[in-house]
């Protein structure tokens, strides 16, 4: 249903159940953090950062430069995957950075499979979207997330309550920092999807008077 590329080589190829290899550009699906760091004045792209847990998925938000906790879902499957289209469609998102636990020694591990399995029917409906869904390294953000909660001087309370989705900050933290590099892509296979994605989201011509629609129209 899905394939996945690195962010770190161009053009990308995305492996579709290893039968099948298609050929973007960073120029024709870039991430929010590439068209950051490649034009300073870029304006649109709000991200949502997602930690799944077995029980419980932490969410933070990126809208321009600020990136906070949002909030913790207690929900699994489709229910999971409509509430976070909804979230998304309220804050205006249009790329999902979800966390892939990684091992301490590089190894992906039996939760990475998990994930990678929710990311790659998920992401299908996001493409209905022009919605693009992402994977990044999050390796060690549950320990940097309770590192900041003590620091701010979060009560243990609030600490357990909250770690998910101080967590999911911690990932787009990350993403930000080194500018979408080494991330994955999750790719539908279906053509007619991977056309969604080249178009992007219909943008708001109340916020973007000037531009067409689709990525096209971004100077990158």
């Amino acid at each position: 249903m899905y394939g996945v590329a690195t962010a770190a080589t161009s053009p990308l190829r995305f492996f579709c159940n290893a039968d099948k290899v298609n050929k973007l550009s960073l120029q024709e699906l870039p991430p929010n953090a590439l068209l950051r760091k490649r034009n300073s004045s870029w304006r649109g792209g709000f991200s949502l950062g997602v930690d799944l847990g077995m029980s419980r998925t932490g969410l933070a938000l990126s809208k321009g430069f600020s990136i906070r906790p949002l909030k913790v879902l207690e929900l699994r499957g489709q229910k999971l995957e409509l509430q976070l289209l909804k979230i998304a469609e309220k804050e205006e998102v249009d790329e999902f950075i979800i966390g892939l636990p990684i091992s301490s020694d590089g190894k992906e591990t039996k939760q990475s499979n998990i994930v990678r399995s929710i990311a790659g029917r998920f992401a299908v409906r996001a493409a209905e979207r022009g919605w693009r869904v992402y994977l990044q390294d999050e390796n060690g953000t549950s320990a940097d997330a309770m590192d900041l909660m003590i620091d701010i001087g979060l009560s243990k309370t609030a600490r357990q309550d909250s770690i998910d989705a101080y967590a999911a900050m911690m990932v787009l933290e990350r993403y930000f920092s080194l500018s979408g590099e080494g991330i994955e892509l999750v790719l539908p296979k279906q053509l007619e999807l991977q056309e969604k994605l080249r178009k992007g989201p219909t943008l708001d011509s109340d916020f973007f008077p000037e531009e067409d629609f689709g990525f096209s129209s971004l100077n990158v």
